[in-house]
């Protein structure tokens, strides 16, 4: 019989992982649908037998231990006890696993957790830079308020169930080659909860819970950005049967400002300066989120230039304080001069001696080609 390890190409110790991904590949090549004929359905058979025995963590331990899938060092051929119609070893563990483990198991509790929820907050940038709250109406599920999480009409309550007696598992005789054995299966009259509910709740069909809207308010620290997501214990969904709630993440969109923009922990934003005022150096009063604040333009400040402000930006979401405020500087020139606007600059170009130099404007030597101009001059 082949080794299933070699069949895979696997180590001994590989994980569950690797055999997984071992037999997709292989599968993927070998399938009918794939690679048709005689051949490849039967390497397709042996490759998923192998796999059927690898990724059963029983069936390896016993694979591992005896090296046959049937439990037994020598083998009773290729299918073990078959021939006498009972299952192989492994089934009969298997079945003897069930027996010992669903006995002990008792019944399903009716309350459990309810799921967990993703929703959307879309907020303003000042929200985002300062903290601040808003309200979402949220579609949930909700304990019921006819019931309370009881599942039953009021006055009423669960009953024991008569086919289980309350275990939620049943027994049936299954034959092995050791005889006759009890293996243990979920009631299918009360969904292993071990009680039936002889008159459910009418507002919520027995589940203990309904789904509704209701308003969240939400704290939103300094410092979010587009992404960020608040962990919210205990406000998802509620259980069913009165169990807990599940938990709610909020993901945090920031819509765009048209005045700011965010870059990290800085704000920056663009002001327009007329060429005189440039030259000549002004004062502006820019509406920041903070309020008013004044900003001082030097003399002779060039477009490009970034005026730094210090602790007008975005509040730090895992610190303190806060980061700054970016004025990027555009420096316009007039396009609509009267005929004395035109004789005054040009009177201010002859002044200063300015000229025009046509084609592509001087560039300034680097220090190599700075180097080479004064090795000729030698």
């Amino acid at each position: 019989m082949a080794d299933h390890y070699e069949t895979l190409g696997v180590g001994r110790d590989a994980s569950a992982e690797e055999i997984r991904r071992a037999y997709r590949k292989l599968a993927r090549t070998h399938h009918p649908d794939v690679n048709p004929g005689p051949e490849a359905a039967e390497e397709f058979k042996r490759i998923s037998h192998a796999y059927e025995v690898l990724s059963d963590e029983d069936k390896r331990r016993i694979y591992d231990a005896t090296g046959n899938e049937n439990g037994t060092a020598g083998g009773f051929g290729g299918g073990g006890f078959g021939g006498a119609g009972f299952g192989g070893f492994a089934d009969i563990f298997e079945t003897f696993m069930n027996a010992a483990g669903g006995a002990g198991r008792g019944p399903v509790p009716r309350a459990r957790r309810g799921q967990d929820a993703l929703v959307t907050a879309r907020i303003e940038l000042k929200d985002a830079v300062f903290g601040g709250e808003t309200t979402l109406q949220l579609d949930t599920a909700v304990p019921c308020e006819r019931c309370h999480g009881t599942c039953c009409e009021p006055g009423t309550q669960p009953e024991t169930c008569s086919t289980c007696r309350g275990q939620g598992m049943t027994q049936r005789p299954v034959r092995s080659m050791l005889g006759t054995v009890m293996a243990t299966e979920t009631c299918h009259m009360c969904q292993g909860f071990g009680t039936v509910l002889p008159h459910p709740c009418t507002e919520c069909s027995g589940q203990g819970r309904v789904r509704a809207e209701r308003p969240l308010t939400l704290r939103i620290p300094a410092g979010v950005d587009d992404g960020t997501r608040i962990h919210l214990a205990g406000r998802g969904e509620a259980g069913p049967g009165g169990g807990p709630n599940g938990d709610l993440y909020v993901e945090v969109q920031v819509r765009p400002d048209p005045v700011f923009r965010r870059e990290g922990d800085h704000l920056a934003t663009t002001v327009t300066v007329p060429m005189a005022a440039a030259a000549l150096g002004t004062s502006i009063t820019l509406e920041t989120l903070d309020g008013p604040h004044e900003v001082e333009i030097e003399p002779g400040t060039q477009s490009g230039h970034v005026e730094t402000v210090r602790g007008l930006g975005v509040g730090r979401l895992r610190g303190t304080g806060r980061g700054d405020l970016k004025v990027d500087v555009v420096v316009t020139t007039p396009t609509d001069l009267t005929a004395e606007q035109r004789k005054l600059l040009e009177a201010l170009a002859t002044s200063r001696g300015e000229q025009v130099e046509h084609g592509a404007p001087p560039q300034s030597k680097g220090m190599f080609a700075r180097l080479r101009e004064n090795l000729k001059n030698l």
